[in-house]
């Protein structure tokens, strides 16, 4: 039997695996508010369903509460805050932007965070952070049509912005990466969908900045790209230099057969998150063998596109972890 860093590396390898690797990864809300609490909800996940990597999944707010911004819990199934409180209000206000340090309050808490799962999962479980890109930030600095309206009116301002933005994160990954605290990032694009942005626009805003940012965890053996939304621009993300690539691949093109194709990375899917919710074990069931099917096996670690629904069922939950044993 293979551990599951073992099995996270010869996955990447392109090696025999003694069965396919799997993992989920979900919100706490509440307890995503204290590094202790994350942490200690983190570890009782990864305890009950025992994932080939654990992914950490703070709130969104943690990269930029330290800019002013407040968010609050209301409820919502996927176990996001809504944010109450903008940091970029006028157009002159990316430019007005401070860099963050590692140091700062809640990037350092994010870091006490990983020390503690760190220390608690030991090597031999592969850790990653979550880490939303620069345009994700900006959304968030100043709401989606804000962000998108300033864009479009000001570009130079906005990326003026957008290089504070990078050069924060880029900061809190040298931080997590020279402590030991992680073997690679979870990187968030969510703006590399035709819905929301031109595939020049996202080029420039996105893109660009995304490279720039992912330099600093070019070190890491096991960094994963997420590509959230519908009818995304595969293609200008296919070539990032990451090792895995996650998106909602029963949702949007391109599938797990024509993806293989089109990237080098391991592929991270295979599962609807409804199916997970709403479905039986036994349709959790079929779209595992599915996916496998498509890949051959190959390169695939199987998983949702997006975090798990918190309303998601235990045995579903299970459904998914024992269905890689059979």
């Amino acid at each position: 039997m293979m551990n599951h860093r073992q099995r996270m590396e010869a996955c990447l390898a392109g090696q025999d695996l003694d069965r396919q690797p799997v993992a989920l990864w979900r919100h706490f809300p509440v307890d995503d508010q204290t590094p202790e609490k994350l942490a200690a909800a983190t570890l009782q996940w990864q305890k009950t369903f025992d994932w080939d990597l654990v992914k950490v999944t703070p709130a969104s707010s943690f990269a930029i509460k330290d800019w002013g911004v407040n968010d609050e819990w209301h409820g919502d199934s996927e176990g996001t805050r809504r944010y109450t409180k903008r940091a970029v209000f006028s157009i002159d206000d990316w430019a007005r932007l401070s860099i963050l340090d590692a140091d700062s309050p809640f990037l350092a808490n994010q870091l006490k965070c990983l020390a503690i799962l760190r220390s608690k999962l030991g090597p031999d479980v592969p850790l990653i952070q979550t880490i939303f890109s620069p345009l994700a930030q900006a959304k968030n600095l100043a709401g989606g049509d804000v962000l998108i309206s300033h864009i479009r009116m000001r570009p130079d301002l906005v990326g003026r912005g957008m290089e504070i933005i990078a050069e924060s994160t880029r900061r809190f990954i040298r931080a997590a990466r020279a402590n030991g605290l992680v073997d690679g990032v979870f990187y968030a694009v969510q703006h590399a969908q035709t819905s929301l942005l031109s595939k020049s626009e996202f080029i420039e805003f996105g893109r660009s900045y995304d490279l720039l940012t992912l330099e600093s965890a070019r070190p890491l053996w096991l960094n994963m790209l997420h590509l959230h939304g519908d009818n995304v621009y595969f293609s200008s993300v296919a070539d990032y230099p990451v090792h895995i690539i996650n998106w909602h691949d029963r949702d949007t093109p391109p599938s797990l057969t024509d993806a293989l194709s089109r990237t080098r990375a391991v592929l991270c899917g295979g599962l609807r998150r409804e199916t997970i919710v709403y479905g039986s074990s036994a349709d959790v069931q079929a779209e595992l063998n599915d996916a496998i099917h498509q890949t051959l096996g190959q390169r695939l670690l199987l998983g949702t596109g997006c975090v798990v629904p918190i309303i998601a069922p235990y045995g579903n939950l299970l459904a998914v972890r024992a269905g890689v044993e059979q």
